[in-house]
């Protein structure tokens, strides 16, 4: 496979310098299209022949490795990967069809300890996982911009405004379980990764000008060693407008509605919403309709459709109704560990609740200094949680605290200190309420 050429020779005569500093330019370039790979669109690879042959061609190639993956998400049910797009220096780029070859674990040999380059490997890592791959480096070129303070950090803006190129996103979207693929999302899957290690050296770069490499490392690193999020507890309260039923009955309707229609999702291995729609599981339970009639006198239930399978939903519904009150589930879901909302908290601790105040100035504070989106420098929930849980112990505790939630060691330096001064001065401005009459109160 022929290698794609260096950067320079696709450079565009309007393509910004990753050197030149942005307010140099007196009017903004125009981006050039990309339209396809300089070195062609591959032929999936579907057989372990193929595989084997690939894996072989990487082994030999050098340097970094762009990865992509591609699912059908709202089309099928979960998470799976359809279709793996890799590049590498000398080896050109591989479009793997996933499921032809759902075991990629080979390719760990063949990758050996070469860092692996993602735009937003936070979405990508789980499936690569489930194929079997492992990565022993990341470099994520979305988590990098982001710690660069750049305002868009899609892909196509961040190659736009590093690169030059005007990168094509149609088919983001797309059903990619579909075989044969179209060659245009074939164009689409391998230009993700055509441009993703020439993205990775400038900003490189960038972090490294910036002093932020050390940041980005241990990001990309947490980002490598994430473990899977634990499941959720009642997920059937996510149905989108369940919010607005109030009552045990109705919420019993959703309960019994999203449960059957997980499980038919899952045994025709498709998206739930194009299963039964989440506005005809609240609209079910906002009407509590006793008959099968009654049912179908529902708007949301007189689709061409919905109707069509009202009568196996139907006794989803007649089951919830059936409940005995002792069984119907409360009207608001299990609550966390966490603190309560922050409106509360002048009430049930008004010490936390000054020290929370000083803190979100203190990180906005950093946040412009170092130019890190406040949720960047340090998650939203560590930061309410270290002022509720607060009591003394100065920056020690906090350092303490903060590692135990996960930050890393770039943060905790940073926010650290600050927290400890900000956390007295709201002592200062408010003595009476540190002796806090409220300090035992968990909410």
């Amino acid at each position: 496979m022929t290698e794609s050429p260096s950067h320079d020779a696709r450079t565009p005569a309007t393509a910004p310098s990753a050197a030149t500093p942005d307010d140099v330019a007196d009017e903004p370039s125009t981006p050039t299209p990309l339209r396809e790979p300089a070195g062609g669109v591959p032929e999936v690879i579907t057989t372990a022949a193929e595989l084997t042959a690939m894996a072989e061609r990487f082994a030999a190639g050098t340097g970094p490795i762009a990865a992509d993956a591609e699912r059908a998400s709202g089309f099928r049910y979960g998470q799976a990967t359809y279709l793996a797009q890799f590049k590498r220096a000398g080896a050109g780029i591989a479009l793997i069809d996933t499921d032809a070859l759902p075991d990629l674990s080979m390719l760990n040999d063949a990758f050996g300890d070469a860092e692996w380059v993602f735009h937003a490997a936070s979405q990508d890592l789980p499936g690569m996982r489930d194929l079997g791959l492992a990565p022993a480096t990341v470099f994520d070129t979305e988590l990098a911009a982001r710690l660069l303070g750049w305002p868009k950090v899609g892909l196509a803006a961040v190659v736009e405004r590093e690169l030059g190129f005007a990168l094509a996103k149609e088919h983001s979207a797309q059903d990619w379980s579909t075989r044969p693929l179209p060659h245009s999302w074939l164009v689409y899957a391998a230009l993700d990764v055509e441009v993703l290690l020439e993205l990775r050296d400038g900003l490189h770069a960038h972090l490294a000008a910036a002093g932020k490499l050390e940041w980005a490392s241990q990001e990309f690193e947490a980002v490598r060693t994430a473990p899977p999020p634990e499941p959720r507890v009642d997920p059937w309260r996510r149905t989108s407008g369940s919010h607005q039923v109030r009552d045990q009955r109705g919420l019993a309707i959703v309960r019994s509605l999203w449960e059957a229609r997980d499980k038919e999702a899952q045994r025709r291995d498709t998206s739930p919403g194009r299963v039964l729609r989440d506005a005809a599981i609240v609209a079910a339970a906002h009407a509590k309709p006793a008959t099968f009639d009654a049912l179908l006198e529902v708007r949301e239930w007189q689709s061409k459709g919905t109707r069509r399978r009202a009568r196996f939903w139907y006794s989803a519904i007649e089951s919830a109704m059936a409940l005995p009150d002792r069984e119907l589930p409360p009207k608001r879901g299990p609550r966390g560990d966490g603190p309560p909302q922050p409106r509360v908290w002048k009430d049930k601790r008004p010490e936390a609740a000054a020290r929370l105040v000083e803190a979100r100035d203190v990180i906005a504070v950093l946040g412009e200094r170092h130019d890190v989106p406040a949720e960047n420098l340090l998650q939203p929930d560590a930061l309410r949680r270290c002022c509720w849980e607060y009591r003394s112990g100065g920056e020690s505790w906090i350092r303490t605290f903060l590692a135990g939630r996960g930050a890393r060691p770039w943060q905790i330096d940073l926010i650290a200190p600050a927290l400890a001064d900000a956390f007295e001065r709201a002592a200062a401005a408010a003595p009476e309420a540190s002796g806090g009459q409220a300090t035992t109160d968990q909410g």
